[in-house]
């Protein structure tokens, strides 16, 4: 059985054949243009590929509910190109196929819990820190939402005494993603992330931003393991530090699970993997149907 996943990112669209284990055959990444462009590009590398379903982990904000008009548009994204383009019933209606769309970081956290880092676990949050901050949960073998996904990357945290940077956000300035996203990483030091390996302060202060997250997700979600991805993470060294920090702020509080904070286990495969899943669900629910 071959199945359909595109990981649609705000910078580049994934797009991969693969079966129901999470195996992945084949792929190809194409940056993400206007909308039509990208989605021949799509239609041309699927049009041979025979697959039963398709499964979509895209780029946000975007209505991930079944049961709306809107179910798989792109909301009030900063790709304006993109804003209200209806992906899922463009890609269902043109490929023929059952289609099920969730976040990319849902699709992630699916990934991980299916098949990675999270397969022994009962759930999970999956974090990536890179370009922006977002994170999915399952709860109970589902992704977790409500009147829409959770934007987990903006809640609001504490300053750092010797932070002065005002924030990179343009929603909320200094919401969790401003401080401590790739970009406000550069801003504030004057040098991508990647390029400061070597300053200890750099990452101290990351990881005291990230283990707040942290915190707060734990005492709301208590999931049973927490995967952290994204560029800025492959910082060696960062998981061991934002571990320390929980600790010293959590002060014993809750007795966190032994090997609680990761790195993926699919590594950069977490999204293709999740929409692999969310394929071979959308042709069970067909089948259903």
């Amino acid at each position: 059985m071959r199945y359909g996943a595109i990981e649609a990112g705000g910078t580049k669209f994934v797009c991969a054949v693969g079966d129901e284990h999470g195996n992945v055959e084949e792929r190809v990444s194409f940056p993400t243009a206007k909308p039509e462009e990208t989605v021949q590009q799509v239609l041309g590398f699927f049009r041979d590929k025979q697959i039963k379903a398709l499964g979509v982990g895209a780029f946000g904000p975007v209505d991930v509910k079944e049961d709306s008009p809107g179910y798989g548009m792109i909301g009030n994204t900063p790709k304006l190109e993109w804003k209200d383009y209806p992906l899922l019933s463009e890609l269902k209606s043109r490929l023929g196929v059952p289609v099920k769309l969730d976040t990319d970081v849902n699709a992630a956290a699916l990934g991980e819990y299916m098949h990675g880092a999270a397969k022994d676990a009962g759930s999970c949050l999956y974090i990536t820190v890179g370009t922006g901050i977002g994170a999915g949960a399952i709860v109970n073998g589902e992704t977790l939402r409500g009147f829409s996904h959770p934007e987990m990357g903006h809640m609001l945290i504490r300053r750092s005494p010797h932070d002065a940077y005002p924030g990179k956000c343009p929603y909320h300035r200094d919401c969790l993603e401003g401080l401590a996203a790739g970009p406000a990483i550069e801003a504030r030091w004057g040098e991508k992330a990647q390029k400061l390996y070597h300053q200890e302060e750099v990452w101290q202060m990351e990881a005291f931003y990230l283990a707040q997250a942290i915190m707060n997700y734990t005492l709301v979600l208590s999931p049973e393991k927490i995967i952290m991805g994204g560029g800025v993470m492959k910082k060696d060294g960062l998981h061991g530090m934002i571990q320390q920090e929980l600790e010293q702020l959590m002060h014993q509080y809750v007795p966190l699970p032994d090997n609680y904070l990761v790195p993926p286990g699919l590594q950069d495969d977490a999204g293709i993997v999740g929409a692999l899943m969310l394929a071979k669900d959308a042709q069970r629910m067909e089948g259903s149907g």
